[in-house]
């Protein structure tokens, strides 16, 4: 099982402000919820580089596992890369794929969940690699339908 790395902030912070369009705004939110902002900007830039390219590979890399997602209406635990990219259009429906295209950095939300994207479609947060969350990756905690 996935442990997500602890919080410094108790609560959420808005990153967005049309005042930092530069995405300012969000690497502060990002620094002072999880430290260091630049492994998350890369992690996030990087995939959504990698879903506009119809990457599945790529986007599989930067997934945390396991990954609770829908494929046809049907909760399924996808619990590695090679099982994410035998159902990646079943995971990667239109609808997210475009929300994440069409998110701006600068205007992401920042809280103590994560990074999401859009209405709450995908959250990226650092996923430790040791016991002591010395190390931690960056990658999608969470993939899943949006509000209507």
């Amino acid at each position: 099982m996935k442990r997500i790395r602890p919080v410094l902030l108790a609560l959420g912070v808005l990153a967005a402000s049309p005042a930092f369009a530069d995405g300012s705004a969000t690497n502060a939110a990002i620094d002072n919820a999880f430290g260091d902002h630049a492994k998350y900007e890369a992690a996030i830039l990087s995939f959504q580089k990698a879903v506009a390219a119809h990457d599945a590979a790529a986007v599989a890399e930067l997934v945390g596992y396991p990954i609770s997602v829908s494929i046809n209406g049907r909760k399924t635990a996808i619990r590695n890369a090679r099982a994410f990219i035998a159902n990646y259009d079943a995971i990667m429906t239109p609808d997210i794929v475009a929300t994440i295209k069409n998110q701006r950095y600068e205007d992401l939300f920042v809280n103590y969940q994560g990074v999401m994207f859009g209405r709450g479609q995908v959250w990226v947060n650092g996923v430790c690699r040791d016991n002591a969350c010395k190390a931690l990756d960056v990658k999608v905690i969470t993939i899943q339908h949006g509000p209507k």
